[in-house]
């Protein structure tokens, strides 16, 4: 595709978004990120910062923040616009897990008659750097999940993947479920940090553990009961099979876990204060 015109990156400044900037500028095309704290700002609680983002717009990748929903006239904006083209980072549990806010996305990007691509990632392995960093750190990390394996994803291999889908035209009108070379459990990874690090972590994945953490840091017990029951939900899954389409789209293997943890652990994430 033409790098003449930008490609707009909303969510660029996070975990995956500013990898898929990076990969972008990378290969030589043009890139507009775009966040309420960027030079371009963009907000989605404020319409009129849509337009100034989405001027000259032709492709575009779409990262919500945590439990936002996309507001129902953004698609509608972004194509008259002159967006054409959009690939939306969505997730792998969304069906099981009940994540009714990006189903209710996902609808809407399929819905508005641009070529889409939907990428939905399994966990990150860098969730235990972002959301499980402390609880690492505190030596217990609680999860009501079992023991089920889990295909803990690199960011690295998401952005990767998200790049290829925003710039070649393979995968337009797919759902990309991306998963690491391998499941793992929980245990299993927090060994692999341990192996790297010396720090030791016990796990507790059933509900009453984790009902304890979450009401010690004072969430409202109907919002607990509501997470239980969606990981409830996704334990009854078993374990995951790797599906390997970021092997298939990258042509080289993923990043297994336990390069990730010996990588995160050089670049000292784990160290206490």
């Amino acid at each position: 595709m033409s790098t003449s015109t930008p490609i707009l990156v909303l969510g660029g400044t996070g975990t995956v978004g500013s990898r898929v900037a990076d990969h972008l500028r990378g290969a030589g095309h043009s890139t507009r990120v775009a966040t309420r704290h960027a030079e371009c700002r963009f907000d989605w609680s404020i319409p009129d910062t849509w337009g100034p983002a989405l001027a000259g717009i032709q492709t575009m990748y779409v990262l919500l923040p945590d439990d936002t929903g996309m507001p129902t006239s953004f698609m509608q904006e972004a194509r008259r616009s002159g967006v054409r083209r959009v690939v939306l980072h969505s997730d792998r549990g969304i069906d099981v897990m009940n994540v009714t806010h990006l189903q209710e996305t996902e609808r809407q990007v399929r819905e508005s008659g641009c070529d889409w691509t939907i990428v939905r990632p399994d966990w990150f392995n860098q969730d235990f750097e972002t959301f499980f960093r402390q609880s690492v750190l505190d030596g217990r990390l609680c999860v009501p999940i079992g023991s089920t394996r889990q295909g803990f994803v690199d960011a690295d291999d998401i952005a990767a993947v998200t790049a290829q889908a925003l710039t070649r035209k393979d995968h337009i009108g797919q759902i990309l479920p991306l998963t690491g070379p391998r499941a793992l459990s929980f245990p299993e990874a927090l060994t692999h940090i341990h192996d790297a690090t010396g720090l030791t972590i016990d796990f507790d994945g059933t509900p009453d553990a984790y009902r304890d953490s979450l009401r010690a840091e004072g969430t409202p017990d109907e919002v607990v009961d509501t997470l239980i029951e969606n990981f409830s939900a996704a334990a009854a899954q078993g374990d995951t099979t790797p599906t390997g389409i970021v092997e298939e789209i990258l042509q080289r293997p993923g990043k297994d876990f336990s390069t990730y943890a010996r990588e995160a652990a050089a670049r000292g994430v784990w160290q206490k204060p």
